[in-house]
């Protein structure tokens, strides 16, 4: 690692590999995804399918073809092995199906989930819906703050940046599987909410990184790697990801099993 420039050019060449490696991912999903596919459960009771450990393998092995000096925290890997021990804070992040439970229940709303964590810091996302065919792409140079984002749909390829909080008020985007409702009433209480959208998976951040939502409180538990892509995406946009005392997010909670408390996803820095 410290003879490697993580500047935005290479960044942005992780970026152009990363996203055919995705799209593989989402090929294999949804081939798994039209079958009537078994459904596990892990340790910590959640769930897994056959599509999570065959979309982790083929983002494992990319990681390691163009990056091999860095090291990889990703969701079943970690289940099945025990987190990985490695000096520093920068790594890969990997959620390589995210909304498992959007997956099972035919929902539509999963994703296939890239991060690159630098000295603590978001600094490159993907993320890649397969049933919609969307693919959000983020990058920031933490040494520089130039940044980068994208959305990939229909063929087109556009940037993304979030929007300001429109005049009738925000649109808040939550979750369709995770909602702890004392807690997310208790915070629309104090804000003015023109439209509330339930969606899965890392598809939230996106929302507000495209400029189709506004705020993402979450309340319930979540992982690193279930936030990570989409935290660098919405950066990149112009947004941020915040615990709800103003900190920035932290990442390689090694005490906490890399699991997060509370955080809002926001159209603001």
């Amino acid at each position: 690692m410290a003879n490697r420039t993580l500047d935005l050019a290479t960044l942005a060449a992780y970026a152009d590999h990363l996203e055919d490696t995705v799209r593989t991912c989402g090929d294999v999903i949804m081939e798994i995804y039209e079958t009537d596919f078994n459904v596990e459960i892990k340790s910590d009771n959640s769930p897994v399918t056959a599509a999570d450990g065959a979309s982790e393998a083929i983002i494992l092995k990319a990681l390691s073809e163009i990056a091999p000096d860095i090291p990889i925290v990703a969701e079943e890997q970690c289940a099945a092995k025990g987190f990985p021990a490695f000096k520093g804070a920068t790594f890969w992040c990997v959620d390589a199906l995210d909304g498992t439970k959007e997956f099972i229940h035919k929902r539509g709303s999963f994703t296939v989930n890239i991060g690159l964590i630098i000295d603590g810091t978001p600094a490159l996302g993907l993320v890649y819906a397969p049933v919609r065919d969307a693919l959000y792409r983020g990058t920031i140079c933490p040494a520089t703050g130039a940044r980068s984002a994208e959305a990939v749909q229909g063929g087109k390829r556009s940037e993304i940046a979030v929007r300001r909080t429109p005049e009738q008020g925000l649109t808040i985007v939550g979750s369709a599987s995770h909602q702890v409702k004392d807690a997310m009433n208790a915070f629309l209480a104090n804000h003015t909410v023109h439209e509330m959208i339930a969606i899965g998976s890392s598809l939230k951040f996106c929302l507000v990184a495209e400029g189709k939502a506004d705020l993402y409180p979450r309340f319930g538990p979540t992982c690193e790697w279930d936030i990570a892509a989409g935290h660098a995406v919405l950066n990149a946009a112009g947004g941020s990801v915040k615990t709800f005392d103003g900190h920035d997010m932290p990442y390689k909670q090694t005490s906490k099993n890399y699991r997060n408390g509370p955080f809002l996803a926001a159209n603001t820095p």
